[in-house]
């Protein structure tokens, strides 16, 4: 490692890991993971991305899981600090894409506030991948216009969303940490409009071996959710493509 006492600091650099196979690591990503020091990953980077990683680099396991366990965000900010201060080249290494719903602009803040530099080099984030996993496409001419990506839970609870705006016919979204929230969901849907035979995927574990593509509708939402146990993105407005489905989907009766 870096002779902390003659080194000045190096800019932290964040990555996006993408949402767990290696093969949607970017090239730039997979540069900077080899020339890094110190490796701060979160738990959800996948074990293939890990593996990339040389034996020399120091890796700590800092990160947080939905409704699991839990390293405070001081706690990651105060490392960030810590070990690029030392002159260590440092790498935060998160999930899909550092910028969506990773708290990226908290551990900017940190860094800036001791006078450290820092770079960005984005992921795939976990709703692309999931689309492509099903066929499909996030936006469609004559469909959507727009894509919404939304948070089904945040740090007050359940996220409230524009639902007047997302139940009107056409609409497409990727909920992220939704699972907790689906009945919440559906009732705020419904009670806008929304049409209860509305398409929705839940995809699990996105691009890893366990990946796992449930076709549900707005109707039947909570029951989906209820039967994925690991981290999902839903795919609000979307079904699965049926020459994809035959090895990937498990269809609600």
């Amino acid at each position: 490692m870096t002779d902390a006492s003659k080194a000045p600091p190096f800019p932290v650099t964040f990555i996006g890991a993408g949402p767990g196979a290696a093969a949607h690591l970017t090239l730039g990503a997979l540069a900077a993971l080899q020339a890094a020091e110190v490796v701060i990953h979160d738990r959800l980077v996948g074990p293939e991305i890990l593996a990339l990683i040389p034996e020399t680099v120091r890796k700590i396991d800092m990160g947080k899981e939905g409704f699991g366990r839990h390293t405070p965000q001081a706690e990651i900010n105060a490392a960030l600090v810590h070990h690029a201060q030392r002159g260590f080249k440092v790498a935060r290494l998160k999930a899909g894409d550092c910028g969506i719903f990773g708290r990226l602009d908290e551990e900017i803040e940190a860094l800036e506030a001791h006078g450290l530099a820092f770079t960005i080099i984005p992921g795939l984030t976990a709703a692309t991948v999931a689309a492509a996993e099903i066929g499909q496409s996030l936006t469609r001419r004559g469909r959507n216009a727009a894509l919404r990506i939304v948070t089904g839970h945040d740090m007050a609870g359940f996220a409230e969303q524009d639902w007047r705006g997302l139940a009107q016919r056409g609409e497409v979204a990727a909920i992220y940490m939704a699972k907790k929230s689906a009945r919440f969901l559906q009732g705020r849907l419904m009670m806008h409009g929304a049409d209860p035979a509305t398409p929705i995927t839940l995809v699990e574990n996105v691009s890893r071996p366990d990946q796992q593509v449930i076709a549900a509708t707005l109707s039947t939402l909570p029951e989906a959710a209820a039967r994925v146990p690991g981290p999902a993105v839903l795919l609000y407005g979307l079904a699965p493509r049926e020459a994809q489905t035959f090895s990937l989907q498990e269809a609600l009766p």
